[in-house]
């Protein structure tokens, strides 16, 4: 296939089962068998399917025609390749100007949405929807059996000896959960009132008072003693679509109702069919956002199948297992109802768990399952973010066709990377999963809603926008979708019609260089949809035994890690030159076991690592027999599994896993370790690890550090590495030597500019030498070829001549204004009085005499923003990321040397200080003035 004709089907595939057929597996074959030039040409002029795409958000759905196209122009023109249509609630502090909002799918909006499906078609452009408006999606329109159900309890502490007496309206008006969402009409009812002692040495179901209702009050005799009544209430219609926009606000669907999802489902392809013909034609995938449910736990079968599916009643503990339900469905902190010892509580910590894995079960059949008929019988893939409460984190997103993920920009990226945790990281813990999931089931395209910025939206350098996206890529992802590009007129007071994200908009001061990222974004991914990842290493993520301790945690966002470290060991292996997935105990047991690997489909493991796993379903240690009878190897950290999550016969079963585990061990023998828990320090402790157990990795280098992040890929059986040094700080020298054929030779394939040149070894075992410069990047492939056009990397020198004196600035603002002044010395612009709100481009000015004529470079120093230099009227260049160090070529000369530097900067600071503007205080009201400008010290080496 010529390198144009798969240009032409890459963007052309947005139609019906073609866009199924060639972008689910999302790798092209002609190019996968050929040689790694075709590889290389579509590197240097990425697909249409490899750029960047976006969140467009549809701002209250204000839309017309000329905008819609405009936008697409606009998009089109920064080398974005598709857009997500997402119609959204219209921001509360924002000038509508003149705008009507338009109903979604009335007839107006529906003519709004063909213009802008077919002004992208024609642009070459492709576009996804989301399914509704906002998260999770539902609607005024939903009848109340279709609504979002969670099923609840209040408890009330009573005395004994008395008669009781309350009425059911008065109960069910306090159960009003304080979540993050409310809908203004919410269906309560009283399903379950139990009487239970405060105290009590055994379990005790407690006795049904439901026959002692009459006329709507509760009146019964409590003998002496403390008491509790518990009274279970299920809620309907209780949660409000998140930033819904009109004719898709409203109540939540209830995800775990079949009929009411195909329903849902249904009456959009309807609309969008009538209008369109078939939707497959110009729509990609539709979408789900984030699964934040509130706390939806019911649907009025669920008693049934917990009991079909457990081979128990539910009924009798019910009361025990719920919560009281908070903000984004996090349990009550506080303690309340009976008491039980210990070892009753770990019981029903187990009958929770059952109900958990139940409701896990009806969310991926009732759900998922029908989402993904839905998508597919009308021609387009699906695209979700499959995890949070009530989804498996690994098994959900292998159900989808682009499992989506989440990048977020905060201050501390780049920053800080303390040992555990997730500071410092772009990448939320849900990445690895979705990522894992990808590889596990050969799909190639890992989505990511990217850049998501809550904290310095008008604050973001391109810089810190590279190195979160940088650290996006380490995680796994391979397409990113921008949060967002704001439907946003012209005439809109400044910033614009902001819902939500990073300020990816024309208005931007620095959006004139937003083409050099969106660029260098299509060439990594076009490489990491092409390639597949390499993983010497599976891990059993301690699942059970999160949830049996401190249960479902709300990902992407948990409230507790077990253990500490679980999502920073991928970081350790990757840090140390390895490469891993995560797995799951069903993954385990549906493996095949040969020549000492764990095999599923086409992943294969050497060697699979358990952190602190204590619980094990009895039925998965067969497997991990069979994998160490082949070779393969098992490192427990801490402890073996010594119990399994069983609420039947539990004693039995944990006894079985116990014994079990024991033959295990001994079986397996010099196969299986156990190794101590990390300390202080993750990254040292995994290398140690990695050397006495005897696991190679791809790549070994000599002085870790926690900053240099890599991932390993094949490209098309080519050993391919792509590295990233995630520090705005801190340049890192380091020696790596390559474990790869020594026939191959390094190649560097440059994505900020297209290039391919070889990279010379010190020695014959593939090995280099290299310093990577702050927030800067490397791909690196091993090719065959030894003959070309050397590397030459930027070479950062230290020493030189400090430039001393005063600078004279010319200060071009955004809003028209310009000023010169004066600097006696460099600084930062932000806390200088006549400077601290300024945006725009600032030209610095100096006359330099050099007294040599063999200067190489000039190094500004720290930079805040963009910088182009030009040295005696030569332009050299621009830098937006890394170390701003400019070569001065055959620019310098002897005497007086005139330099001039434009800078960029952000928006943010000027944003700050409009306090008559709704957005600044919505955007920048609490946040401090970032540096900008040239800080220095400028130097001549």
């Amino acid at each position: 296939m010529k390198r144009r004709d798969f240009i032409k089907s890459s963007a052309a595939a947005t139609t019906g089962i073609i866009f199924i057929d060639s972008l689910l597996g999302c790798v092209n074959t002609t190019l996968q068998e050929g040689q790694l030039d075709e590889y290389f040409e579509g590197f240097q002029d990425p697909p249409v399917s490899s750029r960047l795409f976006v969140r467009w958000w549809w701002n209250g759905n204000r839309l017309t025609e000329k905008e819609i196209l405009r936008e697409l122009d606009v998009m089109k023109e920064a080398g974005i390749g598709g857009v997500e249509i997402n119609p959204i609630a219209f921001p509360d502090w924002a000038d509508p100007v003149g705008y009507k909002s338009l109903t979604l799918f009335e007839d107006e909006w529906l003519d709004m949405l063909e213009v802008a499906l077919r002004g992208a078609k024609q642009r070459g452009m492709i576009c996804d929807m989301i399914v509704g408006s906002g998260w999770p999606f539902g609607g005024e329109f939903l009848k109340k059996e279709e609504q979002s159900q969670m099923v609840t309890i209040e408890t009330l502490d009573v005395e004994g000896g008395t008669t009781f007496r309350i009425n059911i309206d008065e109960v069910l008006e306090k159960v009003d959960p304080e979540i993050h969402s409310k809908h203004d009409k919410v269906f309560r009812n009283l399903l379950m009132v139990r009487l239970l002692p405060r105290e009590s040495a055994e379990f005790v179901e407690g006795e049904d008072l439901m026959d002692l209702i009459q006329e709507n009050k509760l009146s019964v005799e409590v003998p002496p003693g403390k008491w509790v009544l518990y009274f279970v209430v299920k809620l309907t219609g209780y949660m409000a679509v998140i930033h819904g926009a009109p004719g898709a606000a409203g109540p939540v669907l209830n995800h775990y109702s079949k009929p009411a999802v195909e329903n849902y489902l249904d009456r959009i392809s309807g609309f969008l069919n009538g209008k369109m013909g078939n939707m497959g034609e110009y729509i990609r995938a539709m979408f789900c956002d984030s699964m934040e449910l509130e706390g939806a736990n019911w649907n009025d079968d669920l008693p049934s199948e917990f009991e079909a599916r457990r081979g128990y009643s539910v009924l009798p503990y019910l009361p025990f297992i719920l919560k009281k339900v908070g903000s984004m469905g996090d349990p009550v902190k506080g303690e309340y109802g009976t008491r039980f010892p210990e070892e009753v509580t770990e019981f029903l910590k187990r009958v929770e768990l059952d109900y958990y894995h139940t409701r896990i079960e009806l969310f991926k059949e009732r759900f998922i399952d029908t989402f993904n008929t839905w998508c597919h019988k009308n021609n387009v893939l699906t695209r979700m973010q499959a995890y949070g409460r009530g989804m498996h984190p690994l098994e959900a997103s292998m159900e989808i066709d682009l499992p989506d993920s989440e990048t977020w920009l905060s201050p501390d990226v780049g920053r800080e990377y303390p040992n555990v945790g997730q500071r410092g990281r772009a990448h939320k813990m849900c990445n690895k999963f979705v990522a894992s999931a990808a590889a596990l089931n050969g799909k190639k395209v890992v989505s990511c809603e990217e850049i998501t910025n809550t904290q310095m939206a008008f604050m973001a350098t391109l810089e810190n926008i590279k190195v979160a996206g940088d650290q996006s890529n380490i995680s796994g992802v391979t397409h990113s979708i921008l949060h967002g590009f704001n439907y946003s007129p012209p005439e809109a007071p400044f910033p614009g019609w902001i819902r939500y994200g990073t300020y990816f908009n024309e208005r931007n001061t620095w959006w004139p260089y937003f083409r050099r990222w969106s660029d260098y974004k299509a060439r990594i991914s076009f490489l990491l949809q092409n390639a597949t990842p390499r993983a010497n290493v599976a891990i059993l993520q301690p699942l059970t035994d999160l949830w049996l301790k401190h249960g479902p945690q709300r990902d992407p966002w948990p409230g507790v890690n077990y253990p500490e470290y679980q999502h920073n060991l991928w970081e350790a292996i990757h840090q140390n030159g390895g490469g891993c997935d995560y797995v799951s105990e069903k993954i385990i047991r549906e493996a095949t076991f040969g020549q000492g690997s764990m095999i599923y489909n086409e992943r294969k493991y050497k060697t699979l690592i358990a952190p602190e796993v204590e619980t094990l379903d009895p039925e998965t240690i067969p497997a991990l027999e069979a994998f160490t009878k082949t070779g393969g190897r098992i490192v427990f950290i801490r402890t073996k599994p010594f119990k399994s999550a069983s609420a039947q016969k539990p004693d039995v079963s944990d006894a079985s896993v116990r014994s079990k585990v024991e033959e295990l061990m001994i079986s397996g023998g010099a196969q299986i370790s156990e190794y101590a828990a990390p300390g202080d320090d993750l990254i040292r402790w995994y290398g140690k690890l990695q050397d006495e157990v005897g696991l190679q990795p791809f790549i070994e280098f000599d002085k870790p550090h926690k900053h240099l992040l890599q991932s390993p890929y094949l490209l098309n059986d080519h050993p391919m590495f792509f590295m990233a040094n995630s520090s705005l700080s801190e340049d890192i020298s380091f020696k790596a030597r390559f474990y790869v054929d020594k026939k191959l030779s390094p190649w560097i394939w440059n994505p900020e500019t297209g290039e391919r040149l070889r990279y010379p070894t010190t020695d014959g075992n593939n090995t280099i030498e290299l310093t990577l410069p702050r927030a800067t990047s490397l791909l690196i492939v091993f090719e065959t070829g030894s003959e070309g056009e050397i590397y030459q990397p930027l070479a950062l020198q230290p020493g030189g001549e400090v430039v001393q004196g005063a600078w004279s600035l010319q200060l071009e603002h955004m809003n028209g204004e310009r000023q010169q002044m004066q600097l006696d010395k460099l600084a930062d612009l932000s806390t200088l009085e006549q400077t601290r709100h300024f945006a725009g481009k600032v030209i610095y000015e100096k006359t330099i005499t050099i007294a040599r004529g063999n200067v190489e470079q000039i190094d500004l120093g720290n930079v805040q923003g963009v910088s182009e230099l030009t040295l005696n009227g030569q332009a050299l260049g621009t830098r937006w990321y890394g170390a701003h160090v400019y070569n001065t070529q055959s620019a310098v000369k002897e005497g007086e040397n005139h330099l001039s530097i434009s800078l960029t900067t952000t928006t943010g600071n000027y944003l700050k200080s409009l306090k008559d503007n709704p957005n600044s205080e919505q955007w920048t009201g609490k946040q401090k003035l970032y540096p900008q400008g040239i800080l220095g010290p400028v130097r001549v080496i």
